[in-house]
């Protein structure tokens, strides 16, 4: 029971949509019907500027983060363990609060990441940095580190349950992301230097 209830309890949590609550108390229009109507980061950005885009960014990641975290304090297995990240992962991408309308995932992704393991989530996030500095395209940074998590997870905790998770979280994260894929095969995908932000 205590483990499903830590599965439920992430799923949960990951439907707290960080973009859509901080855009209703600091009184700003629903992300889902402005910009690129993403509850994301990026699209808060868009709409608030850069105070709201970095508390929705903070909010996302510790959705991912506290509940993996935790799980792992209670010592669980790494099954329930894979469970419990992907369930708020999953949260965040479908909110049952918010008519299953939810962002793309990266932050709460990194944010899982972190929750397993320090080295997952620097290994993740630095390769994020790296990408985006040299190719200024937010969204081909984010799929490219994705696309590499599931290897940084089998160097630093190689269990079968959580490799597969990771697999999992970035095949999703590249579905959500078909958008940007179509325009970065167009040419027409936006650069960092005018977003000005992350997914």
């Amino acid at each position: 029971m205590t483990d499903a209830a830590l599965i439920i309890a992430a799923y949960l949590l990951g439907s707290l949509s960080s973009a859509i609550i901080v855009c209703r108390l600091l009184g700003l229009p629903d992300p889902r019907t402005q910009g690129s109507n993403n509850p994301g980061a990026t699209n808060v950005l868009r709409i608030g500027g850069k105070r709201a885009a970095a508390i929705t960014l903070l909010g996302d990641s510790l959705k991912g983060f506290l509940p993996v975290f935790a799980a792992k304090l209670l010592g669980v297995s790494p099954l329930v363990l894979a469970g419990v990240a992907l369930a708020a992962f999953l949260g965040h991408l479908y909110p049952l609060f918010f008519r299953f309308q939810g962002g793309k995932g990266v932050a709460t992704a990194l944010g899982v990441q972190f929750g397993l393991a320090w080295p997952i989530g620097a290994s993740v996030a630095g390769l994020w940095l790296l990408m985006a500095k040299g190719l200024n395209i937010s969204s081909l940074a984010a799929l490219v580190s994705m696309a590499l998590a599931p290897l940084a997870v089998w160097l630093f905790w190689p269990a079968p349950e959580l490799i597969a998770m990771q697999c999992v979280m970035s095949l999703i994260l590249f579905w959500r992301h078909r958008s940007n894929i179509r325009n970065l095969l167009s040419g027409t995908e936006g650069k960092i230097k005018k977003e000005q932000g992350s997914e």
